[in-house]
């Protein structure tokens, strides 16, 4: 399987140019979803995103970004973290921590994810973000159109609300820069994960392949059927994430 080379931890599906050096410039998020929400009577907006998803290491991890009332001025440049590069989502990041009203993370590890399935892992990591906020919101906003957080939370999903939410877009920029940093900090140099934050880059691919998964892999991912020799160690489970609802 051929795989791009990734740059720190960016999604193989999506390495835009914005950004980038000589690349069209980021496209700056607003507040047109926070406006809306406040019409209608929510006046307090956590925004979530998560991170890691789609990665064959490390935990999937979730943000929830409440801003502070006003709608004032973001910090220059806020967007989609996968629109910014990594030294400029580090300094927004360190602009958000005192800008935002609150934040808080969760987080699911691979164990999580192998024994209950990615839904579930979401739905954990993204209550215990929530749930950690020092004042609950009047809404939830999630980027995407599936809710894998469920009630009693009010969560509204909007598609890419990332490009339309400053708060989903400081919750992907918090969630991103945090995770990176766990991952280059997890060690097994041969893997690379400094770089490539736990997705399937050709480095990680050949250390895997010469010697087999960490403990921080998730061991039900597919990835281990291609690898005969290390196939024994792959762990299946109940399709129990198929049973559950998305809508």
């Amino acid at each position: 399987m051929v795989v791009e080379q990734l740059t720190f931890g960016e999604e193989p599906a999506e390495v835009p140019a914005a950004g980038r050096p000589g690349g069209p410039p980021s496209e700056v998020t607003g507040y047109e979803i926070e406006r809306d929400l406040a019409a209608a009577g929510a006046c307090r907006v956590a925004g979530v995103d998560e991170v890691g998803r789609g990665a064959w290491a490390g935990p999937v991890t979730v943000c929830a970004v409440i801003v502070r009332a006003g709608f004032g001025e973001p910090p220059a440049g806020l967007t989609d973290s996968k629109r910014l590069t990594p030294p400029r989502r580090a300094a927004i990041a360190g602009c958000l921590a005192d800008w935002v009203e609150a934040f808080a993370i969760g987080e699911a590890s691979p164990a999580e994810i192998d024994a209950a399935g990615m839904t579930a892992a979401l739905r954990r990591a993204a209550r215990d973000a929530l749930a950690r906020l020092p004042r609950r919101p009047d809404a939830v906003l999630l980027d995407g159109s599936h809710d894998y957080i469920g009630r009693p939370w009010p969560v509204h999903c909007a598609v890419r609300a990332d490009l339309r939410s400053v708060s989903v877009a400081a919750a992907s920029v918090i969630a991103k820069v945090h995770r990176d940093r766990l991952m280059a900090g997890l060690g097994y140099p041969e893997f690379a994960f400094g770089e490539n934050a736990g997705y399937p880059s050709p480095a990680h691919q050949a250390a895997l392949a010469a010697l087999g998964p960490t403990p921080e892999h998730r061991l039900s991912w597919s990835y281990l059927d291609d690898l005969p020799q290390w196939r024994h160690l792959r762990k299946h489970r109940p399709d129990i994430e198929g049973q559950l609802s998305l809508l």
